[in-house]
């Protein structure tokens, strides 16, 4: 509901929120690595590599949207619950 709601009220935001879905997909495919490779019982020092990556991976996430969206998303009128929206508080 967000991203839409973002483009709708904001079209110059369709490129963040491209961006931001690329990244949620990368995330996930990180994330589906990780499973796998704990379900393989790699070593800690495979596993601690995964970690560090995603750590990396989402620390970059989370400060571009902190960047590109903050600002947005403090104007955005959305006609919705909250809970609807970002899943229960």
């Amino acid at each position: 509901m967000l991203f839409p709601a973002l483009v709708s009220q904001y079209p110059e935001a369709s490129r963040v929120v491209r961006m931001l879905r690329q990244d949620h997909d990368m995330i996930s495919t990180v994330l589906t690595r990780f499973d796998i490779a704990v379900k393989s019982a790699e070593s800690p020092t495979i596993l601690a590599q995964h970690l560090e990556g995603f750590a990396a991976i989402m620390e970059s996430h989370f400060r571009f949207e902190e960047r590109e969206l903050e600002p947005l998303l403090d104007q955005l009128e959305l006609h919705a619950e909250l809970k609807d929206v970002f899943g229960p508080l």
